[in-house]
């Protein structure tokens, strides 16, 4: 059976509504100290959001509504919990959006929901709240809007048009291991079609190339290897030109007990990596290669099961296989060929190309202060 509120306060809802919008990661959460979420006070969340210009501000994150119609196993809001269900009007949404505004407390709004019915009836009223915003408030600010699985083109039209930002989270990498955790969502029709008509709609070029796309994997419970998370990575970045990819670890205790991942005992449980933050932490770096350093999927390391060491970050294990690439020359090597040392990052790389116009580099101690990280390249190296 299903727990309803009796006529939520507005304020009751926010609680309910923006605890459980806590689930979706895709618009912050990284490996940067300043881009994990907090809590804020008045039952709701505080999410930081990288800005254009390189700068940070913080999101009120909300869900329009917690009733869903999808059958998810891993996810606690699923049709079929005894959950605290509610949902908030366009009207309201906007209302408590822009008291948030109003007080400085927050400078733009992610928006979620689960599937109220249909995917379009839940982008209508998404969509609603930011219409309402951006046409009777003249709210210029940051909108992260997400997208439906299964939307119509006219609803995902609708939908790049009002926001900043979209999202649409592909949730597994590949049809056969979203069939093991939905028997409603269909991979190509409903996730797939979507993202590719957001990236044709935000193409460099395009009226709407400002507007940013994001998506996010469930790491765990459908059994993938984190070579398959890596290789549809991949793809999301090189053909889809997809802004960023977040993960979600999923956790035992929340999803339909009837997954493996909820087993100790389940299909491939003695090969799954035993901490799924980790893991999660694993998969964040791996995004941070392919995005600033240069690296492809073919360069991404794995144990014999297609899993990322838990002991030593990818990078390290990719200099590892390949001993013939080192020692690099300080003063010779590329930017690229630098990028690929641990413990040098792109700052650090950056610093030395500027310092090597004017003089040469003799010593790790050129480059400022020699913590931990950058002793690290040491042993990388010649000068």
């Amino acid at each position: 059976m299903v727990g309803v509120i009796s006529k939520p306060d507005t304020q009751q809802k926010l609680e309910i509504l923006s605890d459980d919008a806590k689930y979706d990661l895709a618009c912050a959460c990284g490996t940067r100290r300043d881009e994990h979420r907090t809590r804020g006070g008045n039952g709701r969340w505080i999410y930081p959001v990288t800005l254009p210009n390189g700068g940070t501000s913080v999101l009120l994150k909300t869900l329009v509504s917690n009733v869903c119609s999808n059958d998810c196993k891993y996810c606690p809001l699923r049709e079929n919990q005894d959950i605290r269900r509610c949902t908030l009007s366009p009207e309201e949404t906007a209302r408590v959006f822009l008291d948030y505004h109003d007080r400085k407390e927050v400078f733009g709004l992610f928006l979620s929901s689960g599937v109220i019915g249909t995917p379009d009836a839940t982008m209508e009223r998404l969509n609603a709240t930011a219409r309402i915003l951006r046409g009777k408030h003249r709210f210029k600010g940051y909108i992260h809007l997400k997208v439906i699985p299964g939307a119509s083109d006219a609803a995902i039209d609708e939908a790049v048009s009002l926001a900043s930002a979209v999202s649409l989270n592909i949730e597994t990498p590949g049809a056969a291991h979203l069939a093991r955790l939905s028997s409603r969502k269909d991979y190509l029709r409903d996730i797939i079609r979507p993202i590719k008509r957001i990236s044709e709609l935000t193409a460099q070029g395009s009226r709407f190339a400002k507007v940013k796309q994001t998506t996010q994997f469930i790491v765990g419970p459908a059994g993938e290897s984190d070579a398959e998370i890596v290789k549809y990575m991949w793809g999301l970045y090189d053909r889809l030109r997809m802004h960023r990819i977040y993960f979600n670890a999923f956790q035992k205790g929340l999803g339909d007990p009837t997954l493996s991942a909820e087993s100790a005992e389940g299909q491939g449980a003695a090969a799954r990596p035993a901490d799924p933050f980790m893991r999660e932490h694993r998969l964040y770096q791996v995004d941070f290669l392919m995005r600033k350093y240069g690296f492809t999927d073919a360069d991404i390391p794995y144990d014999n099961g297609g899993y990322l060491s838990l002991e030593i970050d990818p990078k390290e294990g990719w200099a590892a296989r390949h001993p013939e690439f080192f020692p690099v020359h300080v003063n010779k090597a590329s930017q690229r060929e630098l990028l690929r040392v641990p413990g040098l990052g792109p700052v650090t790389v950056q610093r030395i190309l500027e310092l090597r116009r004017t003089q040469r580099v003799q010593g790790l101690e050129q480059l400022g202060r020699v913590g931990a990280r950058l002793e690290k390249a040491r042993p990388f190296l010649v000068f």
